[in-house]
């Protein structure tokens, strides 16, 4: 079996359908909770799960260093490793290595840098990334690209953009034949139209099962994030799964389904729960304020997830405050939750044809703020 997208409803620019893989079936537009080092932090994979998650994402570069590529696939793989038997993605390690400027040394060939680990030094090139998720066994495989920080100048852009799709080029030939396993291409460019095109028509050339937009969501902002994403989708081939890399905010989320994105991760939501922010419909919530230490009301009253049907919000301010290890594990489980209700709610949206009545609900709900403290 190979792995394919059918779109089966359109609304605008929002798209809806399914990724088909040989472990499930993953709708779009689909949310990916980050499990970096084989785990997504305070949470249990069926907890994962009943959350509506239907595809994780895993991280080449955190799972190279500890515990190893090959410790994970002498002992059967990433997904029986991690107790995740539906798909993972599996990112190319790029945006960490753009993100360790200071300990890497870059060259066409590819990265030479040190551990954030224990300082041991390491090379990661296009086919070195290839082999690592190889040997983790995920079903979706990145291209090994550079993504540079923005702000930066057009020629900075323009030379990473280019070193990336010759990097490409040469992840597609060392992925192979591998049925049953995708190979998405990374669209870079920065906020640039022109590079963006020049990459995206790269990309294309060389033919890839999906294809991303990256090198967004590294400091350009909100507004030069939606400028790019007005255009730089209708780049890329309308029968394949468009993937934004690395957000985000669920304001962010909606902008980016809006314009024509099915794919998406963030490690907002989990790293946000273990720090006592919270995502509702009537916005973000600060556990830890004093106004909630003696509210007997749920976070989110029309919310089913297990914070918000069985405690109150005076004992979550409590347990936060005591650095009790449940409140990671109940916040975290809402935040994913919520996330995952506006996933479904936005593919029911499309489907029926009422998208923009749905954005402007979602809007003008969370304009409203938080419920009035007692």
């Amino acid at each position: 079996m190979t792995v394919s997208f059918e779109l089966t409803a359109r609304d605008g620019a929002a798209r809806t359908g399914v990724i088909r893989t040989t472990r499930g079936d993953v709708r779009t537009p689909a949310f990916m909770p980050v499990g970096t080092a084989a785990t997504v932090k305070a949470m249990m994979p069926n907890s994962v799960r009943q959350t509506g998650a239907d595809i994780l994402l895993g991280n080449t570069y955190h799972l190279m260093l500890r515990p190893g590529a090959e410790r994970i696939a002498r002992l059967g793989g990433l997904h029986r490793f991690m107790n995740w038997e539906r798909p993972i993605l599996t990112d190319s390690g790029g945006f960490q290595v753009m993100s360790l400027a200071g300990l890497r040394k870059l060259s066409e060939h590819g990265v030479t840098f040190k551990s954030h680990v224990d300082g041991s030094r390491h090379e990661l090139t296009p086919e070195r990334s290839m082999e690592i998720q190889r040997l983790l066994g995920s079903d979706i495989v990145m291209c090994f690209d550079e993504c540079p920080a923005l702000p930066a100048s057009d020629d900075e852009v323009a030379r990473a953009m280019r070193l990336s799709m010759r990097w490409a080029a040469r992840s597609k030939e060392a992925f192979g034949d591998r049925p049953g396993h995708a190979l998405f291409g990374i669209m870079q460019g920065g906020v640039n139209r022109d590079l963006r095109e020049e990459s995206a028509e790269a990309l294309v050339n060389i033919g890839f099962d999906g294809y991303a937009v990256g090198g967004l969501a590294v400091g350009e902002g909100q507004a030069a994030m939606f400028d790019v994403l007005d255009y730089a989708p209708g780049f890329l081939p309308e029968d394949k799964p468009r993937y934004l890399m690395g957000v985000g905010k669920p304001d962010d989320i909606v902008g980016a389904v809006k314009r024509g994105i099915d794919m998406m991760d963030c490690v907002l939501p989990s790293r946000s729960g273990r720090t006592g922010q919270v995502f509702t419909r009537r916005g973000q919530i600060n556990i830890k304020n004093a106004r909630h230490q003696d509210d007997p009301r749920p976070l989110d009253e029309d919310c089913t997830c297990p914070a918000c049907r069985n405690y109150s919000r005076a004992y979550l301010h409590h347990v936060f405050r005591s650095q009790e290890i449940i409140s990671s594990m109940l916040l975290t489980w809402h935040n994913l939750h919520y996330y995952q209700e506006i996933m479904e709610a936005m593919r029911q949206a499309i489907a029926e044809g009422r998208f923009d009545a749905w954005e402007a609900a979602f809007h003008e709900m969370r304009a409203e703020g938080d419920i009035a403290p007692l």
